[in-house]
């Protein structure tokens, strides 16, 4: 069973050539300016707008995603289109892209049915949060094998529980999907995506509650929990806004990419 493509088209194009001329401009300019670090990325925040709003800032984290040379994630976002308890697993054995298809990670996703009794409901795994990392994956980590997880209402403790039993396997790691505040003014969206960027950044549970609004806030939640029991750091790789790209300072969306480490 594979899991087919559901927002090519809109999110992201469904020609192939189409979505290698944005990595291609995204890296471009990337390499005009490069991000330098030593350090080994575990995990990474993205965001998951449409390519022409959030896709630099998502393409600058699996650029230094890429360099880790870890070839099993899982990639963890919230439903957008419907709720339900809990988190759902992908059960697909593969996930189609424009540049072919991911392999499921089999022997993770048994390991996580057994330890968390994770359920697969269907009509989740056509999810933008998720789907749209699926090309930028397969573009720069072709090897790699994932696991899709989509959660609707869950607490944050649980998908750090997840998370930590993930990153304690060899050779996995984990991707966090996740916009800012939606539809503010700039200016408003800036003080209230800035309350994220700090809370993130200094891995501040209270200070993430104070005012940041995130759509994929338990996924950020849970992973910044697991950082402070595992000793990560993070570093934040970009922030813009939808303004940066639409000229609409009216009706503002907030974007980040960062990594953890240590």
């Amino acid at each position: 069973m594979k899991r087919e493509m559901s927002v090519n088209g809109s999110f992201y194009p469904k020609d192939r050539e189409e979505v290698h001329r944005y990595f291609e401009h995204f890296s471009k300019v990337y390499d005009e300016t490069p991000y330098v670090t030593n350090n080994i990325a575990k995990a990474i925040i993205v965001p998951h707008a449409g390519y022409v709003y959030s896709g630099f800032t998502a393409n600058i984290a699996y650029r230094i995603l890429m360099k880790s040379n870890i070839k099993k994630f899982i990639v963890i976002g919230p439903s957008h289109r419907v709720a339900f308890n809990g988190v759902s697993i992908c059960t697909s054995t593969s996930y189609a892209t424009p540049f072919g298809e991911i392999k499921s990670c089999k022997s993770l996703s048994e390991k996580l049915i057994e330890n968390f009794s994770l359920n697969y409901y269907e009509d989740a795994h056509h999810e933008h949060s998720t789907e749209v990392q699926f090309p930028f994956i397969k573009h720069y980590l072709p090897d790699a094998q994932i696991v899709e997880l989509v959660y609707s209402s869950v607490e944050p403790a649980y998908i750090s529980k997840i998370i930590d039993f993930v990153l304690s396997q060899e050779d996995c790691g984990v991707i966090i999907s996740t916009d800012l505040s939606h539809f503010y003014s700039l200016d408003k969206a800036k003080k209230l995506d800035n309350i994220c960027l700090n809370a993130i950044n200094e891995l501040d549970l209270k200070l993430l509650h104070s005012g940041c609004e995130a759509c994929g806030m338990i996924g950020v939640e849970g992973m910044m929990m697991s950082a402070k029991k595992n000793g990560y750091k993070h570093e934040l790789l970009d922030y813009r806004t939808s303004a940066d790209f639409s000229n609409d300072d009216t009706r503002v969306v907030g974007y980040m990419s960062g990594y953890f480490y240590g």
